[in-house]
């Protein structure tokens, strides 16, 4: 294992949906705390504003429990002023706002002595046939993400990208489009942060995505967890598709990839620190599973491209 394994502190905070809370709040301090308690955790993933504060309050407690920052996650969809979107809202002072939260999470991510931000633009839609103007969407967006990558080249800016929720449409929704999109805004520090669960829902294969993403150069960020492909429920890595996550570590493995890994991991059952704490072991055994297969046998299986053959061998594997 050569990543490193990051906590989005928002995984052992409150979790509700429209029918039910599920895990209790705690405060930013108090998930903090949690957090270096959970071994094998190498760092965290924390929220801007609401974790750090719009001003920074959140900075020393953060800088205080000694904990590494993976990214600094923008939250540029939850407030009520960005109901209509936020770097493609039809106000340009609402843009102007989205724009500016994400320049200030630049300078706290340098701050924290972290070289990138994360955002995941969910408001960025559409639910309906003639609801927006996508020529000006698609402009603006650009434009957004072109002053956000100027402000300061030192600092990555990695865009998580999901085909639906909150918006029935969202304007980035593959990383095909994404990548795209990263091309047209044409900044070195502009990237992505693939999701397997949202490449999952999208009818991606995550494996598939990371290779495009690492050959364009614009992989930065990967968040592991799954689902059933119906809806993105944030579940336990490889707890639905063993064989998808087997093979997307296998091609990070095999491409070098270095960086951090933050686990989408929301529990409805149970602790959420514990179920953060067992994923973490999960992965771990996972990597030692890729390692008990070995990579003579999955390069052959690669190679003979018969799955009658290759699964044969896969499961004998594991016995």
């Amino acid at each position: 294992m050569t990543y490193k394994n990051s906590i989005l502190l928002g995984t052992i905070g409150a979790y509700r949906d429209r029918f039910h809370q599920y895990q209790v709040k705690r405060s930013f301090e108090q998930r903090l705390e949690i957090a270096k308690t959970i071994p094998r955790t190498d760092g965290v993933e924390p929220v801007y504003p609401q974790d750090l504060g719009a001003n920074g309050s959140g900075v020393a407690a953060l800088k205080d429990s000694g904990l590494a920052v993976s990214a600094v996650n923008v939250n540029i969809k939850t407030e009520a002023k960005f109901r209509n979107g936020s770097v493609t809202n039809p106000d340009s002072g609402i843009r102007s706002e989205a724009v500016q939260y994400i320049k200030t999470a630049m300078d706290f991510a340098a701050e924290l002595g972290s070289g990138m931000i994360t955002v995941c633009p969910l408001i960025d839609g559409w639910d309906y046939a003639f609801q927006v103007d996508y020529v000006h969407q698609w402009k603006w967006a650009i434009d957004a993400f072109s002053q956000a990558a100027s402000y300061r080249d030192d600092i990555k800016v990695s865009i998580e990208y999901k085909a639906f929720e909150s918006r029935n449409h969202i304007l980035l929704p593959s990383m095909g489009k994404t990548l795209h999109f990263c091309d047209r805004v044409g900044a070195k520090n502009i990237g992505i942060t693939m999701d397997v669960g949202h490449a999952l829902i999208a009818g991606e294969c995550p494996a598939a995505e990371v290779v495009a993403a690492h050959e364009a150069g614009r992989l930065f960020y990967v968040h592991f967890n799954d689902n059933d492909r119906g809806a993105d429920w944030d579940m336990l890595p490889a707890s639905v598709h063993l064989w998808q996550t087997l093979e997307t570590l296998y091609y990070l493995r095999r491409l070098g990839y270095d960086g951090w890994v933050a686990y989408d991991v929301f529990t409805r059952s149970g602790d959420n620190a514990e179920a953060i704490s067992a994923t973490f072991e999960i992965m771990e055994d996972l990597d030692k599973l890729l390692d008990k297969i070995g990579a003579a046998t999955l390069e052959k299986v690669i190679q003979g491209g018969v799955p009658a053959q290759g699964y044969r061998e896969l499961v004998k594997s594991l016995l």
